[in-house]
């Protein structure tokens, strides 16, 4: 004789997984303001629905949080310190990391093929973006044509956590083989402070007198720091 169930009142409810509706108000109230009022770990924990159709990832979000500090943080994170998080796996680290290149993309894209002389604030927006948050130091260069226009953004030489090998003889060929008219170049300070070194002055002196000599201009030496900048030409040092 099978045995009987008495249905109670609020039963089938009490047995869904509590996060559901969790995640059906959490888009809500994305979709109210486009996420303007979501604490940071809220707008992880979207990205990471993304990534795993079920379970609750309210604590996986506040974990990165606590490990990393902040929403930029965290997207900008190297992969290798995300994936010691416990429950960020392949798909997660795709989610976080897509978003990071996905506004890198954007800052990008206001800059290519526009004056760059006249869109200064977008190109500090991009450099903090790209290098601000990174462990080692990079050292990229930026190559204008005659109208000041992007024309190359490359990424020269990576190097360890304070010293970086760059060359002055590779940048100026890089810029003959594009046809370059003009260049900006940019290297990070893992420290996050940006004031430059006496390597970096002496090789911003380099680089500038053979650019001088074959009719090309320096337009300025960026050091990008976490928080803060240092140009060169601002300085006095160009």
């Amino acid at each position: 004789m099978s045995e009987q169930h008495n249905y109670q009142p609020g039963e089938a409810d009490a047995e869904q997984p509590h996060y559901l509706g969790h995640r059906q108000r959490l888009r809500a109230r994305f979709l109210a303001d486009s996420g303007a009022s979501m604490p940071d770990y809220e707008l992880l924990e979207l990205l990471l629905f993304l990534a795993r159709p079920r379970g609750d990832m309210k604590p996986v979000a506040k974990a990165l949080i606590d490990r990393f500090g902040n929403f930029a943080e965290v997207i900008s994170a190297d992969a290798q310190a995300l994936r010691q998080v416990d429950g960020i796996g392949e798909a997660g680290l795709v989610a976080l990391k897509s978003v990071q290149a996905g506004a890198l993309r954007l800052l990008q894209q206001r800059i290519l093929n526009r004056p760059v002389i006249a869109s200064w604030r977008d190109l500090l927006d991009y450099c903090r973006a790209s290098m601000g948050f990174e462990k080692i130091e990079q050292f990229r260069v930026l190559f204008l044509d005659r109208k000041n226009l992007l024309i190359a953004d490359e990424v020269m030489q990576k190097g360890t956590i304070d010293q970086t090998p760059v060359y002055p003889r590779e940048i100026i060929r890089r810029a003959l083989e594009l046809h370059a008219s003009a260049l900006i170049m940019v290297h990070n300070h893992p420290s996050g402070d940006p004031t430059p070194s006496r390597a970096d002055i002496d090789l911003t002196k380099e680089v500038d007198a053979a650019a001088k000599a074959l009719g090309l201009s320096l337009h300025d030496h960026l050091v990008i720091g976490r928080e803060e900048h240092a140009s060169f030409k601002a300085m006095g040092l160009l």
